[in-house]
Parts: C-alpha cells; sequence; structure tokens
C-alpha cells in the first residue's frame, strides 16, 4: 500500500497541475461606514452602512449583539447594531460578519466596561423608576424638586442651599453621564443643593451608586423622608447613605432611621457605620430595602444593617406611609463637622438612583 500511495501521489499533482485551475477567490470589496463599531458600557444602537455590491447578510454570534436587519436585498444599506448593557468591569469585543456570495466582511466591535457595580434587586421587584443621568445639562424639574434655604436645617449646618445655579454657577449638573452636586463658596457663603424626588413610594429596594467627598465639613447624603410630613422626628426618616469625613473618619458611611423612639437626639437612633474602599474615588452602590416589617441596608450588596418592625405602634414604627428620596451635599454642622474651605468646591456625584417595588 505504501508503495502504491507514493506511486500515485506525483500522478495526482501532475494531473491537478495539467488540469484546469479551481475557482478564483472571491475579493474583499465590501466597505462599511464606520470601519469599526465601539460602543459605551450602556446599551446603545449604533447605525452602520454597508456597501457591498451585492444582496448581503449581516449577523453576530455574540448574545449582547443584535443587528437588524438581518438580510438587505440591495448591494448597499443600513443596518443598525444593539448592544445590552456590559455589567463586568472589563471592555468586550466581538465581530459581526457582512456576507455576501463566499466572502465574508468582518466589522470590529467593542464595548467599554462597567464604571460603576450594578446589584440586582432582590427576586420579585421591577424597577418602577429610575434617572440614570445620561442627559448632559440641568436635572428634570419634572422628576426633581429643590429645596433652598439657610438656616441650619436643624443640625447647625452652615451652607445656603439654591436651586441649581448660584451666581451663574452651576450647582447641580449633569455631563459624562453623572450628577454632579457642589458645595462652593460664592461672594463669602457657602451653597449647595439639596434636590428631591418628585415621586414618593411605599416599601420598594432603593439604590444609588454614588461617590462622595472626603473634603472636610462636607456632609453628601442619600436618604428619604415622608411625603406628608408634620413632625421630625415622629413621621420618620430613613438614612440609606451619609458621609462625613471629619465625624465619621476617612472610607466610612453610615445608615440609619429616626422615628419618636429611635433618634439621635436621644441618642436611641438605629445606625451603623460601615467601611467603604476609596469610597470618593471609586463607585459604590447604597441600596435600602424596606418592607412593612424592616429595613435591610446594603453598600455593594453587603448588608450592613437590619431594622426590624417591633410592632408596638407609630412611635416605633412611623415607616408605612408614602416616602421620597433625597440627595442633598451639607456643609459644617453637628455631623459635617470641622470644615476647610480650601478643599472647596466639594463635588458629591451620582452615577443613577433606581427605585424597584414588588411586581
Amino acid at each position: 500500500m505504501r508503495k502504491f500511495f507514493l506511486l500515485m501521489f506525483p500522478l495526482a499533482v501532475a494531473c491537478s497541475c495539467g488540469g484546469q485551475e479551481g475557482p478564483a477567490e472571491e475579493v474583499d470589496n465590501v466597505t462599511t461606514s464606520p470601519a469599526a463599531l465601539s460602543f459605551v458600557a450602556e446599551p446603545q444602537t449604533l447605525e452602520l452602512s454597508v456597501n457591498a455590491g451585492a444582496a448581503f447578510q449581516a449577523y453576530c454570534d455574540a448574545e449582547w449583539v443584535n443587528v437588524d436587519p438581518g438580510y438587505v436585498a440591495s448591494p448597499s444599506g443600513t443596518v443598525k447594531v444593539t448592544v445590552s448593557e456590559n455589567l463586568e468591569f472589563e471592555p468586550r469585543s466581538t465581530e459581526m460578519v457582512i456576507k455576501v456570495g463566499g466572502v465574508r466582511h468582518k466589522v470590529a466591535i467593542s464595548q467599554a466596561a462597567a464604571t460603576s457595580p450594578s446589584i440586582v434587586a432582590p427576586e420579585g421587584y421591577k424597577m418602577v423608576w429610575n434617572d440614570e443621568f445620561d442627559t448632559a445639562g440641568k436635572p428634570s424639574t419634572a422628576e426633581w424638586w429643590y429645596e433652598t434655604g439657610g438656616g441650619g436645617w436643624g443640625n447647625n449646618e452652615s451652607q445656603i442651599y439654591v436651586a441649581q445655579v448660584q451666581n451663574g454657577e452651576e450647582l447641580a449638573s449633569i455631563s459624562g453621564g453623572t450628577l454632579k452636586i457642589k458645595a462652593q463658596k460664592i461672594a463669602g457663603n457657602i451653597y449647595s443643593i439639596r434636590m428631591n424626588t418628585s415621586k414618593s413610594w411605599t416599601y420598594g429596594w432603593f439604590e444609588a451608586a454614588i461617590k462622595v467627598t472626603d473634603v472636610p465639613g462636607s456632609w453628601p447624603a442619600f436618604w428619604m423622608m415622608p411625603k406628608n410630613f408634620k413632625t421630625w422626628p415622629g413621621d420618620g426618616e430613613i438614612d440609606i447613605m451619609e458621609y462625613a469625613v471629619s465625624t465619621q473618619g476617612l472610607n466610612r458611611s453610615s445608615s440609619s432611621i429616626h422615628c419618636n423612639a429611635f433618634n439621635h437626639m436621644k441618642g436611641t437612633q438605629k445606625t451603623h457605620v460601615q467601611s467603604v474602599k476609596n469610597a470618593a474615588t471609586e463607585w459604590h452602590v447604597y441600596a435600602c430595602e424596606w418592607t412593612a416589617d424592616w429595613m435591610k441596608f446594603y453598600i455593594d450588596g453587603n448588608l450592613h444593617l437590619t431594622v426590624n418592625n417591633d410592632g408596638q405602634g407609630y412611635d416605633h414604627w412611623p415607616f408605612y406611609t408614602p416616602f421620597y428620596l433625597k440627595l442633598n451635599l451639607a456643609w459644617g454642622g453637628n455631623m459635617g463637622g470641622k470644615t476647610d474651605e480650601s478643599g472647596l468646591p466639594a463635588v458629591y456625584e451620582v452615577d443613577y438612583v433606581r427605585v424597584f417595588q414588588k411586581k
């Protein structure tokens, strides 16, 4: 058998060379604009213009990419390429294919890494409201309202709250996909922002992705107050995140509740201080799950405080009416502590605020 094979092999080669040549390889003349697609981490759709010279197919095997339409009957056309959100902290890439005849033209697709943790609410919840702060400019006045004025706000704070702008300085603005709240000294006074959601909710999962500020005296907070507020602390207060470097220490955040039975005026408040790595330079997700029976507070999905409804009535648990969300940056006062104006402006940054409720 070996001799037969060796004898036949040159013959086969000779026949191949002496016969007709095989079909010529098709030339890839497909062009696209742009030549490659680059996406942000959030869900996004981009258009790709294709000139293929004949009818073509367009597809991608990656689960996170959708191409529409998948077939174009003309020699040129436009397809829409959509990517799902990248929840990982690493960028990802793949290729889509433009197929025309025997040609498979490849288009590189890349997507940026997630810039903040995405915490999935517990099973059974559905998102009912959110602000992703994706549109540059001013926060939506349909979704947020401002509290204004000075007077210490019950905590001997020294800032004056304004509605977005003071002396031409934007103290609440959206850029680069995040909300920036500033505390800034203008004409001898410290001005800042205290903004509240127009909507309110009873029970749910409430979360925000946040970078705080380490400027001494600053006091950023993400918290909740009752829609039908009449008295404090009787009607209740829910503090999802408070950060005050001068009094709590660097990279230490607290969560608390206040009511008649439990409040800081008596020293009986239900609270917990939790370490947070690089709180001012890295994104962290602060969340509260609020039910009729308890509240649970989380940082980056890790439970650090549970407060149970002890069943002893309104003074112990006024938390069964609608509450709204608040974002503010205080300066000094009982919790803000010792201030350092050389660090101003202080900037409190929020990537998103999301509300989930039971389906």
